[in-house]
């Protein structure tokens, strides 16, 4: 049976009697050593360097990589065909951020003060003498730091603090333009025929049959898309044709825009801009399945329920010579979600 050795006290180090419990304070080799200390401050000062090179990197990514659709190969099989400006500004914020992390926790456990301090708990107050207390507390802490000491680190301290919201500012202002005049505007035109979306199909009134719903584009779209080379102008020109009976129209937002009973909507919602397409065919209530904003397409696309705080909009339709349905004319209002530059 194996003997339990207890530890004598001559093997224990000594209390520290500024704080019982503790064993005696240590010193380390930066607190004895001034080579060590210089080395340690050098260290720190190149990780807040690197986090300022960093985040200039950021910079130069931001505007080499203004697109994300450029990609690149870093490790074939591994990372291949990623983004480059996601890689790259992901990448240069990362490291600066794990920067300016490593150097102060470098700082702190090399340079900055590690003796045990004993602080008696009592009741907190806002008396005269604690506010005193504390300013002493604050002015030690300072002291102890060295933050006055090691100009060095002081100076690449701040400047990495004082480049660090750069990034912010860039990541605030590529949220997107404002929409200014750009949803006020669509591919929606006098005479442009309806096709089905995907298909291409043109449609006549007898193609659509009562309690119908169908998802719609303008004939040209394909050819914006082509020219542009971009989705972008899909998300406004997205429509949906619905038909009922003329004598279920309660109203409409223009005198005769439909054709005998066929009624077309934005499927663009107005209160987020997500795609409409749950449709009640008994009630005619259009439901958005993002936040049940809820519209009644047989009463101008009214709001009935939800945020959305604007009607639906409605696209005046009529036939060709051929029996086609095409746009009467453009949209009357803006499509898409409420924004408030919008007049």
């Amino acid at each position: 049976m194996s003997e339990i050795v207890r530890p004598d006290s001559e093997h224990l180090a000594p209390e520290n009697p500024d704080a019982p419990g503790l064993p005696a304070h240590r010193l380390r080799r930066t607190d004895v050593d001034p080579i060590a200390t210089k080395r340690a401050e050098r260290q720190v000062a190149n990780l807040f360097l690197v986090a300022i090179i960093a985040t200039v990197g950021f910079v130069v990514a931001f505007v080499a990589f203004p697109s994300p659709h450029k990609y690149i190969t870093i490790i074939p099989g591994v990372l291949q065909d990623i983004s480059a400006s996601n890689f790259f500004l992901g990448m240069t914020l990362a490291i600066s951020l794990l920067a300016i992390g490593v150097g102060a926790i470098h700082w702190a456990k090399k340079l900055m003060s590690d003796v045990e301090i004993v602080e008696l708990r009592h009741p907190s107050a806002s008396s005269a003498q604690d506010r005193a207390e504390f300013q002493e507390v604050f002015e030690t802490g300072v002291a102890s730091s060295g933050i006055k000491e090691y100009k060095l680190i002081r100076r690449t301290l701040i400047g990495a603090m004082l480049v660090l919201p750069i990034p912010a500012l860039l990541l605030f202002r590529d949220l997107g333009p404002l929409p200014r005049k750009k949803l006020s505007t669509t591919a929606i035109h006098k005479g442009v025929r309806l096709v089905v979306d995907g298909t291409q199909a043109p449609l006549r009134p007898s193609d659509i049959p009562i309690g119908a719903l169908v998802n719609v584009v303008p004939e040209n779209l394909q050819a914006i898309e082509e020219a542009a080379g971009t989705l972008d102008e899909r998300g406004k020109d997205a429509l949906m044709i619905i038909r009922m009976r003329p004598d279920q129209i309660i109203a409409q937002q223009g005198a005769n825009w439909d054709v005998e009973g066929i009624l077309c909507f934005s499927k663009v919602c107005t209160h987020a801009g997500c795609p409409l397409g749950l449709y009640e065919q008994q009630t005619h209530h259009m439901l958005c399945p993002c936040h049940q904003s809820t519209f009644d397409l047989s009463d101008a696309g009214r709001v009935i329920f939800g945020p959305a705080a604007r009607s639906l909009p409605q696209l005046a339709i009529t036939t060709n010579a051929d029996g086609y349905l095409v746009a009467a004319q453009g949209f009357t209002q803006p499509v898409g979600p409420s924004f408030w530059e919008r007049s």
